[in-house]
Order: structure tokens, then C-alpha cells, then sequence
């Protein structure tokens, strides 16, 4: 969803198709937005997210992260990341 969200930016702040990538950074900042260090480091985290779960031979390692209390405060984070993306649009 953010991802979808990240490329419906950069085609608002553009105008044209978004890049064919799925880093949430790189998307946003060439949207024209310039990002704090903490949004940095959230939309980097959310891109490595994505990719361990795709690849087989990260999920395990992924798993192994994946505390009741790591999950809870990163779906909280990725929520306020939602709402701050819609924020632009």
C-alpha cells in the first residue's frame, strides 16, 4: 500500500509515470520530497520489509524479527507513513 501510495505522489508532484522500482525512498525523494533522516531511515526499513519477504532466503531471518512488540510498533510506524504520504496528495 505504500508503495502505491509513494508512486501516486510522485505522479501528482511529476506528473508522469513513477519510476519502475519499488525503493519507497528513492520514489518519495524523486517526488520532490525532501525527507528527514527519520523518514529515511522508516522508508528504508519498509523497503527491506518488502524485499525479506519475497526472497525465501531472508524470511527466516525476517521471522525471527518479527516480536509481538517489533510488529505492533512498526505497523504503527507504517500507518503514520501512510497518513503523512496522503498528507501530500
Amino acid at each position: 500500500m505504500i508503495e502505491k501510495l509513494s508512486k501516486a505522489l510522485y505522479d501528482n508532484n511529476i506528473g508522469d509515470y513513477p519510476p519502475l522500482i519499488h525503493d519507497l525512498r528513492r520514489i518519495v525523494e524523486k517526488s520532490g520530497v525532501e525527507l528527514s533522516h527519520d523518514k529515511k531511515i522508516i522508508l528504508d526499513s519498509i523497503t527491506r520489509f518488502n524485499i525479506r519477504a519475497r526472497y525465501d532466503d531472508f524470511k527466516q531471518s525476517f521471522y525471527s524479527l518479527s516480536t509481538q512488540e517489533f510488529t505492533e510498533e512498526w505497523i504503527e510506524k507504517i500507518k503514520e507513513c501512510r497518513q503523512w504520504i496522503k498528507s501530500m496528495l
